[in-house]
């Protein structure tokens, strides 16, 4: 009898955690950040989520960087770049696994929890307000960039103007403001970052479209006689030229920076293995892309090329109809790109800044007053940044030198150092210093030069 007993129990036990594991497995964001088999990692489920996260991930590296990519090329030569694009993407990948390991084994649901763990609230506050800058200097590089698709820089016209002439309806400020009201405002009242994985699956294919498109432009011209040979390496002409080399360093870092969503994306993914997984994935993807746009877009326009390339697509860059329609369909649809990237980093960026002001107050999703003021506080100063701020080339020299390299390199290595789960092997902790000490070296070099160039020679 008492045998019998003991197995109804069983029976019940079990099916009682068959029933939990299928409502978990309903909702992927209360699945907590354990680790999951190799087994389960390529099952069909597991596939549509890799595919989900990877959409993601993509779209937050993939912002306003790809730009300046072609620039980088200019001022380092070809074989260097990519070089760097490569070694960037590995140290991402080396950091973001490092973060992975340690929220898997502590109980950290945040990039500011995971520092908390480690180096307490003083960690916390720092990777908060790093992140708050570095998104908000994003947000605003992509508003400057829709602002010059749209209305122009300088001598270089905008679409609106090519089309219809120059009024005050297509006016630089009037063209931002109205994209941010019925365009980015309905994108960022999103609650759950899950809810944009589609509009990010069609900002990676816009942003392959725009690549796709360049490098059939770039062939033609080669096939035309119409291009330049590209440098394979930098031109050194004079004392300070090495030290300029530096300068396009922020550039690829920023570019490949997006730490302040591996959070939220993993969390509501659910499965830690295929958030690994994703991640590589997303590297390579990115990596090609970046490269890829920048030897076409190098080819294309010469040392001529401007630190945002949209700027270099205008009419004048066209010498027929159907090099006018392939310049507006690139600049537009990059611009559309940027437009569906911006939710992704508003974000990080708004659950920080509520994370860092209100640390006590409800979940910010569930407070619907305080979740809309926020939106609303920080697309306004996006919006008037953007009109007072001429040029992308300043915001990633700031951020690419500082915040972008603290978030990126300086606190994951710190994180293993510290190793406060004692995980981290002597080859992390040796990675890991690695890493910290080339990015404050390359920071300071960067912004020493960028000083000496403001007072005299300029990039």
């Amino acid at each position: 009898m008492l045998l019998k007993t003991i197995i109804c129990k069983n029976i019940k036990l079990k099916e009682q955690q068959k029933k939990t594991n299928m409502a978990l497995a309903k909702n992927g964001a209360e699945i907590p950040l354990l680790p999951q088999t190799e087994q389960t990692l390529f099952t069909r489920e597991n596939q549509q989520l890799i595919l989900r996260a990877v959409f993601n991930v993509s779209t937050s590296i993939i912002g306003a960087g790809i730009m300046s990519v072609p620039a980088t090329l200019k001022v380092l030569g070809v074989i260097p770049a990519f070089v760097l694009i490569i070694l960037v993407a590995l140290l991402v990948d080396i950091s973001v696994d490092f973060m992975l390991r340690f929220t898997y084994r502590g109980e950290s649901k945040t990039y500011a929890a995971l520092m908390n763990e480690s180096f307490g609230e003083i960690g916390s506050v720092a990777v908060q307000i790093c992140v708050m800058i570095t998104n908000l200097g994003c947000l605003i590089m992509y508003l400057i960039i829709i602002g010059d698709v749209l209305s122009g820089q300088g001598e270089h016209l905008g679409v609106l103007q090519e089309w219809f002439g120059i009024h005050w309806w297509n006016s630089r400020n009037f063209a931002i403001l109205f994209i941010v009201l019925f365009v980015m405002l309905p994108l960022v009242l999103y609650r759950r970052i899950e809810s944009l994985w589609l509009s990010s699956a069609l900002a990676v294919l816009l942003a392959i479209v725009f690549v796709v498109i360049c490098s059939v432009m770039a062939i033609t011209a080669i096939l035309k006689g119409q291009t330049v040979t590209p440098r394979m390496l930098p031109k050194m002409d004079d004392e300070t030229s090495f030290f300029n080399l530096f300068t396009a360093v922020p550039v690829i870092v920023t570019a490949f920076t997006f730490h302040f969503n591996v959070h939220p994306i993993a969390t509501e993914l659910g499965k830690p293995a295929a958030m690994s997984s994703a991640v590589k994935i997303s590297l390579v993807l990115c990596a090609a892309i970046y490269f890829s746009i920048g030897i076409f877009g190098y080819l294309l326009f010469g040392d001529s090329i401007m630190p945002d390339i949209l700027v270099n697509f205008d009419k004048s860059s066209g010498t027929s109809a159907i090099s006018s329609m392939l310049n507006d369909i690139v600049r537009l649809s990059y611009a559309f790109h940027l437009m569906l990237v911006f939710p992704l980093l508003n974000f990080s960026l708004r659950a920080n800044l509520d994370e860092l002001v209100f640390p006590k107050m409800p979940f910010l999703a569930t407070d619907t007053k305080r979740f809309v003021c926020l939106s609303l506080v920080l697309l306004a100063f996006s919006y008037l940044a953007a009109i007072f701020i001429p040029s992308i080339w300043y915001i990633f020299q700031f951020t690419g030198t500082t915040t972008g390299v603290c978030i990126a390199f300086i606190f994951p290595g710190a994180i293993a150092l510290r190793d406060v789960h004692g995980i981290s092997s002597r080859k992390d902790k040796i990675i890991a210093v690695i890493m910290i000490v080339q990015a404050v070296v390359t920071s300071f070099v960067t912004i020493a030069t960028n000083i000496y160039n403001m007072s005299g020679n300029r990039l």
